[in-house]
């Protein structure tokens, strides 16, 4: 059978190709693996597959499988109770927000009724901050502050001695959770909480530490004036 020029010079070029593109796999494959040996190198430690925040995700959103991705992560650069299965936590409530590319810990998953026990006669109550809201992000469970409205018509002391049951950023033990400061709950008298969620509403809520502990005297959650 007589064989085509044309035919011999089409599979000289394919499997030119196909060299060509095993030769540059093999080169980005090596190259990659020079980039994991440099990092293994200089961090050192072995690696493992963990769970990762494919979006942004808020406090109090459910988590569902389409918001988790795998990666894989130094285990020496990994947060504390990294998870590594998501099952251990799809279908949990985040207590905190974990942001996109973020590894899940399971710290940040919870329930906050439980994560505290609230004094007799108190309510606790949960509102917004950031860091420079209250007092650089150093307010922790136990800390007694005083909650100031601040809007366009200036500030207003609403609520002295308030005690912080819990915060984003520090769980109900006072460990660190690893997130940054987004919320804090508050134990409140009842007949106070209504001014505090409508303060939010309308204005900012900023915390001061006063100079003098008060401990675990809930007397937290009535107006400026004592």
């Amino acid at each position: 059978m007589r064989i085509d020029k044309k035919t011999i010079i089409g599979v000289v070029c394919a499997v030119s190709c196909a060299a060509c593109v095993f030769a540059f796999t093999q080169s980005v494959r090596g190259e990659a693996n020079h980039v994991r040996d440099e990092a293994m190198a200089k961090y050192g430690g072995d690696q493992v597959e963990v769970c990762v925040a494919a979006r942004d995700i808020a406090a109090g959103e459910t988590l569902t499988a389409s918001a988790v991705e795998t990666r894989t992560w130094l285990v020496s650069m990994l947060p504390d109770q990294a998870v590594t299965n998501s099952k251990q936590v799809l279908g949990q409530q985040l207590t905190s927000p974990i942001v996109s590319g973020e590894v899940i810990s399971a710290k940040r998953f919870g329930s906050l009724s439980s994560a505290f026990e609230v004094p007799e006669g108190m309510v606790a109550v949960s509102v917004s901050a950031k860091e420079v809201q209250a007092v650089g992000g150093a307010l922790k469970p136990g800390s007694a502050v005083d909650v100031y409205s601040v809007g366009a018509s200036g500030a207003k002391l609403i609520a002295q001695r308030v005690s912080v049951l819990a915060t984003s950023a520090f769980d109900a033990s006072g460990a660190s959770s690893g997130g940054a400061l987004s919320w804090v709950a508050l134990a409140v008298n009842p007949n106070a909480v209504e001014e505090i969620i409508a303060a939010e509403e309308r204005t900012q809520l900023y915390f001061a530490l006063p100079g003098q502990s008060v401990g675990a005297n809930y007397e937290g959650g009535g107006n400026g004036s004592k």
